[in-house]
């Protein structure tokens, strides 16, 4: 019986320590992987605090006229457009 026993826990022993390797291994890529998604949702969260600073920005300025902006926006698309087919101000189209 005790030859048995000895045998058992050489193979045990060995694949223990084959076992706990693989499991360092498999921790380490899980924290390469976690480092990583850490990383893109630092990027995502820089990328929205900036665009709401700019937001911060247009609503708080004095004398700031934001409607006179998005009409100034549609303006500019209205001229880009122009050339490529349908004018987005249809009554205005049909005069000329």
């Amino acid at each position: 019986m005790i030859p048995i026993v000895a045998i058992v826990m050489v193979f045990g022993t060995g694949m223990f320590s084959i076992w706990t390797k693989h499991q360092a291994k498999m921790m380490d890529k899980q924290a390469d992987v976690t480092a990583e998604k850490a990383a893109q949702y630092a990027s995502n969260v820089s990328k929205l605090e900036d665009r709401v600073r700019v937001l911060e920005r247009i609503v708080t300025d004095k004398g700031y006229d934001v409607a006179t902006q998005i009409e100034a926006l549609r303006d500019e698309r209205r001229v880009e457009e122009q050339g490529a087919g349908v004018p987005l101000d249809i009554k205005n189209s049909e005069r000329a």
